[in-house]
């Protein structure tokens, strides 16, 4: 028995020192999102308050978990006007709304390099199902020893779709902010 409850135990932990939490570097990670203007241009913005956690139990990704919050009232779309607009109810409501919230849980290895990342996005009050296209760029040992990976993904999603509802439109009759969105990330991981 006493036997029995060691090998018990040394697989327990084992399995926790193999559990490999990452840490995000925010001083070389971004979230950011790009958005047709007027049909003919873009506006570009990015949120400044935000956690993402990452665990993962192997060194190739496959498993991993992927636990995201951006506060909405951190948009900055280099306006101070059409972010305050942008924080009302035609849009994100940040008052009732206060979080946009991405919960990973499925991970496909497309190649060395390139996965496809699913979970559930959570904008106001609507949760769909989205895929974000990841890049891994690669993983290095840092200077002071520490284990980095870095990471690019993307997504499109109907702004519609999660009663961002503004639908303004220009003379031509195409919208002054269109319908999908971009969602960038870049993301710094240290082991």
């Amino acid at each position: 028995m006493k036997r029995l409850t060691f090998i018990f135990l040394a697989v327990i932990t084992a399995a926790q020192v193999y559990s490999q939490g990452w840490q995000v570097d925010k001083s070389h990670s971004a979230i950011s999102f790009t958005v047709p203007h007027l049909v003919i241009s873009d506006v570009t913005g990015n949120f400044g308050d935000w956690d993402i956690e990452v665990t993962t139990s192997g060194e190739d990704f496959t498993d991993m978990k992927v636990k995201a919050t951006v506060k909405v009232a951190s948009i900055n779309t280099d306006n101070a006007k059409r972010d305050e607009h942008l924080k009302g109810d035609d849009f994100f409501n940040a008052g009732e709304y206060p979080e946009i919230r991405f919960n990973g849980y499925s991970v496909y290895k497309v190649d060395d390099k390139n996965y496809k990342i699913t979970g559930d996005l959570t904008i106001r009050d609507v949760t769909k199902k989205v895929m974000f296209d990841a890049v891994n760029q690669g993983s290095v040992k840092s200077p002071w020893g520490q284990t980095v990976s870095v990471w690019k993904a993307t997504t499109k999603i109907n702004r519609f779709d999660y009663k961002l509802k503004w639908d303004a439109k220009i003379e031509s009759g195409g919208l002054v902010v269109g319908d999908m969105v971009t969602i960038n990330l870049t993301i710094e991981l240290v082991k």
